[in-house]
Order: structure tokens, then sequence, then C-alpha cells
């Protein structure tokens, strides 16, 4: 059976039985996260299909950003993945799923597990790409006002004074996390793609520090020096 037929199957089952509650963690995540992969592994030996299963599978259990036990998300994810293709998909190839369940239960940041095989590596990092960018932006702010987050600390929106907490602060969230994908990358091509998108977001840090000084049609030269991962960036 080719990609596109699996990845219609997936994609009709899981709008039809997954909830979809968390726009950030929808099928259209599902998606993006496959098209990056894609890019990823493109010219390498990755198993396509584990690759792809990994990518629509990964959040099948999907807790919130606050709740007590989101790092064993991906453990349950992985074990319902395995039921899901052993129950759901019973054509789908029983050798491949020992690999699937491993990529689903390595793809979470907060899970610590080490991707031990290409296929995880390239969902791992496929994921994470979707915290960088544009698309990283608009789903920070967004998880943070569905948790009831402030936007930013006014008098100290870098934390220079005060330690990082971005239970509290949504932007406090690109340094404790964001800031630091781009080292945390398994690919070569994950990598770069990260540190482009990475240098988004620093512009818009020190777009906002800058307005936040009254200068409305600049940025924050010394935000850029600190937080920018490298020299300028190509794609």
């Amino acid at each position: 059976m080719s990609l596109i037929l699996w990845q219609n199957r997936f994609e009709c089952w899981l709008h039809e039985t997954w909830p979809q509650d968390d726009k950030a963690h929808d099928v259209a995540h599902l998606r993006r996260v496959w098209q990056t992969a894609q890019r990823i592994m493109k010219g390498s030996e990755a198993d396509e299909l584990v690759v792809l299963t990994g990518c629509y599978f990964h959040d099948i259990v999907n807790l919130p950003k606050n709740h007590p036990e989101r790092h064993l998300a991906s453990a349950q994810a992985a074990v319902e993945a395995r039921r899901i293709l052993q129950e759901v998909f019973p054509d789908f190839p029983p050798q491949k799923i020992d690999a699937v369940s491993h990529a689903v239960h390595a793809h979470s940041f907060s899970a610590g597990i080490k991707a031990e095989t290409l296929e995880a590596k390239i969902v791992q990092d496929a994921d994470r790409l979707e915290s960088l960018g544009a698309i990283g932006l608009a789903r920070v702010f967004y998880v943070s006002g569905a948790l009831g987050r402030s936007l930013f600390d006014s008098t100290d929106p870098l934390g220079r004074g005060r330690p990082l907490n971005d239970a509290e602060w949504a932007l406090d969230h690109f340094q404790k996390k964001l800031l630091k994908l781009p080292e945390q990358m398994q690919t070569p091509e994950g990598r770069r793609l990260a540190e482009y998108n990475t240098h988004f977001l620093v512009t818009y840090m020190a777009k906002l520090c800058a307005e936040l000084k009254g200068d409305f049609c600049g940025l924050d030269e010394d935000v850029l020096q600190e937080f920018s991962p490298g020299g300028p960036q190509k794609i």
C-alpha cells in the first residue's frame, strides 16, 4: 500500500475518533510534522512508513502542558499507538510496530527519551521544528493563552533580574526551551532548519524589547547579538 493511502486512512480515522480540542495538537499539526519529516529524511535510508506512522500517532495521547503526568504522555502514546495499529489497522506490517512505538515514545521533549533509530530522530526533529518559526510563535502564545499565562513581564521581559518562569510568562518559554532546540536536533537538516527558524523568534524578541522601550520601528540589537544562533542565516 502506498504512503498516501496510509496517510489518508490515518487521517480519516483520526478525524472520526481523536479529540482535537487542543488546536496546537490537531490533525493539521500531525500533517505538518509529516511534511517536515519528509524534507528531513530526503535521501536517507529511513523507513518512510515508520516515519509517517510516527508522525501521525506521536500525540495520540496528549496531556496538557500543566498536567502533572505530562512527562508520561509519550510513553502512554507509544502503548496506544501499538494498540491502534494492531486492532484498527491489522494490515499494518507487524514487524514495523516496535519502530513506530519507539519513535512515538522518543519524540517528547519532557520525557527525555533518547532517540535510538534514524526514524525516531526524524520524527523528533520534525515535531520540535513545530515549536520554532512563525508556526512556533503562534503555537506558544496559543498554548499559553489557553493555560491563562501572561504574555510577558513588562518590567523585565527577558528575566534579567528574576528567575525565568514559563508557567507564568509565555515569553520566558523562549529561553527555557525554544532557543535551546537547535543544539538538540538529531539530524543535520533538522539542525539547519531549527537554527534558521530560531532566528525568527530572536527577531521577534528584539522587536518586542524595542517596542517596550518606545522604539516601534527598530530592533533591539543587544537582543539579536545575545540570542541569535551563529551568524546570518540562509535557507
